[in-house]
């Protein structure tokens, strides 16, 4: 059921009982012993209205412990001797809600009022041990409903409890899950990188050895191959929370530019602004869009030119990568799981991100990251 439809089930409920407790005392009090006080219209009214509050004990408990004192301690001044079973059940919601002082405050108070009220309206004088053991009754009456209250109070704090416990040991146990796929992705990611680097190593030395000039792809391949490897045991060092060397950040950011230098492309780099008053996270995330970014550039661009330009400002970093490729408005390629990933990030941090192909032709990438209270 919804929750909307548990709220209206709920509600019925409450004024279910609260109608039937006002029922239950107006019978109680026509039908019963009451003194000739000439209140009769007073204390019937008194009598609905405290049977009537129970509907708002959920929301409001103790205000319906106070109302429904009175309207017991009124209608008793009025001449009604009717039990204050409207209180009983305010007893039991304050004590569940889990106010158990005030309620306790407010019996001693309701007790002592009681009795002076039936002496006010000429009820119970038929002696001292009726009065004692009418008096014992509700002190009775009333410590059963709070311990009733308190019983249902620690009944649903221990389901809450276990209820909790169940959801921290299914997210640990998918912790554990992604800590294990992450590391039998990183030995098979490693040991197929590895067979790349050493290849193109051998090919390097090779092509060296004879007088060749080496192609700058091959250079790229190498580069890339260390990188990746150099990438792949930083992760798997974090993954195991026992990494010591400090993640890549926004001080990494000049190698990205250089390394897509290296492989031909004219890429250029401007930072404005204190780097130093960035977050880590934030830098975390920088460094990853601008990897990103001029990785599809060389991939999938077929770009000459490159730029990438970070704003720090004091609220915010405002960082922007774009190229002079062949994309266009008229033919945008499709996202990829790298800007997903890259959207996720920003996300993450409660930051904004756009993408897309200029007017112009090229691709850009925008990214606006809040630097105040990140971690």
């Amino acid at each position: 059921m919804s929750a909307g439809g548990s709220g209206v089930r709920a509600r019925v409920t409450d004024w279910g009982i609260a109608g039937g407790v006002a029922a239950a005392l107006l019978v109680t009090g026509l039908s019963g012993q009451r003194s000739a006080t000439g209140l009769g219209v007073l204390g019937c009214a008194l009598l609905a209205a405290g049977g009537l509050a129970l509907a708002a004990r959920r929301r409001a408990p103790i205000a319906v412990l106070a109302v429904t004192g009175l309207c017991a301690v009124g209608y008793q001044a009025a001449g009604f001797d009717v039990p204050a079973v409207a209180y009983l059940f305010a007893v039991y919601a304050a004590v569940r809600a889990g106010h158990r002082t005030v309620t306790v405050a407010a019996s001693v108070a309701v007790l002592g009022l009681l009795p002076l009220a039936a002496l006010v309206s000429g009820l119970h004088d038929t002696g001292e041990a009726f009065a004692r053991a009418r008096g014992a009754l509700e002190i009775a009456w009333l410590i059963a409903a709070g311990a009733a209250g308190e019983a249902l109070r620690q009944a649903e704090r221990r389901a809450d409890e276990a209820e909790r416990t169940r959801e921290e040991t299914a997210r640990r146990r998918a912790d554990e899950e992604r800590l294990r796929i992450a590391r039998e992705l990183h030995d098979a990611l490693t040991h197929q990188i590895s067979v790349i680097k050493v290849q193109a190593e051998v090919a390097v030395h090779v092509a060296r050895r004879r007088g060749e000039e080496v192609p700058d792809a091959l250079l790229a391949i190498q580069e890339a191959g260390r990188e990746a490897a150099r990438e792949l045991r930083a992760t798997l060092q974090a993954l195991r929370d026992d990494d010591t060397t400090p993640p890549r950040g926004l001080d990494d950011v000049p190698d990205l530019v250089a390394r897509a230098r290296a492989i031909g492309l004219d890429a250029t780099l401007t930072i404005e602004g204190r780097g130093q008053d960035v977050p880590a996270a934030v830098g975390r995330t920088v460094y990853r869009i601008v990897q990103e970014s001029l990785t599809n550039i060389a991939r999938h661009a077929d770009a000459s030119t490159a730029s990438v330009r970070i704003d720090c400002r004091p609220d915010a970093l405002a960082l922007r990568v774009e190229d002079d490729g062949r994309a266009s408005p008229d033919s945008a390629p499709p996202p990829g799981l790298g800007l997903l990933g890259m959207r996720e990030r920003v996300t993450a941090l409660g930051g904004r991100l756009r993408a897309g192909p200029r007017v112009e032709g090229g691709f850009t990438v925008q990214a606006e990251l809040p630097v105040e209270h990140t971690s």
